[in-house]
């Protein structure tokens, strides 16, 4: 009986010291904006273009022609939000600031003075790809009356 006793207090001991782990932390949830933030720059900088399967289109019309060299570059990194842009076709500006509209972290702002510049911009997507869709409204003065509408870009990783 000693014997079966000294067995099986050897084996619990045995099984309890080595179960009792290293004192690995679980990594800490991401918040809802860490997750939307790193929809739009990956791990601190994402360029999207048109790419293959990618379009553009305003009031309903594909314009993706026009912004076929389109690149957007969303970066954010401590604290720091910032946006380039190139081939824009005078939408947006070439360099700016950018933050979320609300607390659904899916909209966007960017600053400037282009059009699409202060304008609640929807972003969805997955993996490689990222959906913007604004409207810029009919300037008072019709400096860029052309440019008012809907847009969509439906954008892939570069």
């Amino acid at each position: 009986m000693t014997r079966r006793f000294y067995s099986s207090f050897a084996l619990i001991t045995f099984m309890a010291f080595f179960s009792c782990g290293g004192d690995d932390k679980p990594t800490p949830s991401k918040s809802k904006e860490q997750v939307a933030s790193e929809k739009l720059t990956g791990e601190g900088a994402q360029a999207w273009v048109i790419g293959e399967d990618g379009f553009v289109t305003h009031k309903g019309s594909d314009e993706t022609a026009d912004f076929a060299d389109f690149e957007i570059v969303f970066s954010a990194t401590a604290g720091n939000k910032a946006y380039t842009s190139s081939n824009s076709n005078l939408l947006f500006d070439e360099s700016g600031s950018w933050f979320f509209e609300g607390t659904n972290f899916d909209k966007l702002s960017l600053s400037g003075n282009q059009p699409a510049a202060g304008q609640e911009i929807a972003f969805s997507g997955q993996g490689n790809t990222l959906r913007l869709e604004f409207n810029v409204p009919a300037p008072a003065n019709g400096r860029v009356n052309a440019l008012a509408g809907d847009y969509v870009f439906m954008l892939e990783k570069k």
